[in-house]
């Protein structure tokens, strides 16, 4: 730390980093991004000359090792989070990492374990933000026992990336997503998801599902013909916590579904969050409409993902979106639903 400012290096400069993290850590006064090695010296020197940062290095281990850097964000997909955030420990650099934490719950926990080894350094992954907007609102109708005993919970998204009402398109570019060497146990939206419940009901004891891979090639951008073992439609059944069961369905094959909704069923009550709109509703055995709820602008949460990443530095607040912990906690449920497909029975979580 130079005159009380964060140097930071970035490793990858994908869509996210460009439009979230760049901009919102160069809005912070203490705070200075001084290096980026992208996927090669040509890309990282166009984003050293759009967003004036100053130093290229011309691989991660470089930068990594740069005595000037206090922190590093990593940017990259999932398979080298596992090797740049260990390294980054290593050579005392505080680590933001990307979302998903890591390819698999192994990795996930090799990482936390790490991590414990260096107590003075800042840990972070990017958090889930759908929901931001309207987390503190359902938490706190929880809370508050509006629904009595949580009896179950229903989520349903339907990732139309083709804009042809969810129908099957094989003619879509093949996206690093299917990619498994890539992206690991991670399907769709599914870790996002388990995220966001993690946040308002805790975590599940069991999972069981069925997936299935639609369709199993597309040509790239290059136009070579890839194969994709990672599936298109999932459904989950999970025993929460809380004695709630949860169903989940994630799919980008279903044409024409309704519309993506979380359902949260209580014994008094019930919440509806209408994801698309990021509106929130309730209807209880005394109104049995659901009423949309008005949420006051303080309540609104918002992205400030950068800056609770270096106010943890500075010690002014702890991370809380997302932490090691929590990345272990949803990784394990992401490689238990493959799992639970792969060997037709439910699986018991440790977390």
């Amino acid at each position: 730390m130079v005159n009380n400012k964060i140097r930071m290096g970035l490793i990858g400069a994908g869509e996210n980093t460009k439009l979230m993290h760049i901009p919102g850590f160069q809005k912070l006064n203490n705070v200075e991004i001084i290096s980026v090695s992208n996927r090669s010296i040509k890309s990282s020197t166009i984003i050293s000359e759009t967003f004036n940062i100053p130093v290229v290095h011309k691989n991660w281990k470089d930068l990594i090792e740069d005595p000037n850097i206090d922190a590093v964000c990593i940017g990259t997909w999932p398979y080298m989070h596992h090797t740049l955030a260990i390294e980054s420990l290593k050579n005392n650099k505080h680590v933001l990492t990307e979302a998903r934490m890591a390819m698999n719950f192994k990795q996930a926990n090799n990482m936390l374990d790490f991590s414990k080894t260096k107590p003075h350094l800042i840990t972070q992954i990017v958090p889930a933000p759908i929901t931001f907007k309207v987390d503190k609102t359902i938490k706190k109708i929880l809370q508050e026992n509006k629904l009595g005993d949580i009896l179950a919970v229903d989520i349903s998204t339907h990732n139309d990336t083709s804009k042809n009402g969810g129908f099957i398109n094989p003619e879509s570019i093949y996206h690093w997503r299917e990619n498994k060497d890539l992206s690991g146990y991670n399907i769709m939206q599914m870790g996002i998801w388990y995220e966001t419940l993690m946040r308002w009901i805790g975590t599940a004891r069991s999972v069981i599902s069925l997936t299935k891979v639609n369709v199993k090639k597309r040509y790239d951008e290059n136009n070579h013909l890839q194969y994709i073992s990672i599936p298109d439609h999932v459904e989950i059944l999970a025993e929460l916590n809380i004695g709630a069961i949860a169903h989940m369905r994630f799919s980008s094959v279903t044409g024409l579904a309704p519309d993506d909704k979380v359902w949260i069923f209580g014994s008094h009550g019930t919440l509806m969050l209408d994801i698309n709109k990021l509106e929130v509703y309730l209807g209880t055995k005394d109104n049995t409409n659901l009423s949309k709820i008005n949420i006051p602008k303080e309540d609104e949460g918002q992205w400030r993902v950068e800056e609770e990443f270096i106010n943890a530095i500075m010690g002014i607040e702890e991370i809380t979106h997302t932490s090691f912990e929590d990345g272990v906690k949803y990784m394990e449920f992401t490689e238990a639903v493959t799992k639970s497909m792969q060997l037709g029975k439910k699986i018991n979580l440790q977390f």
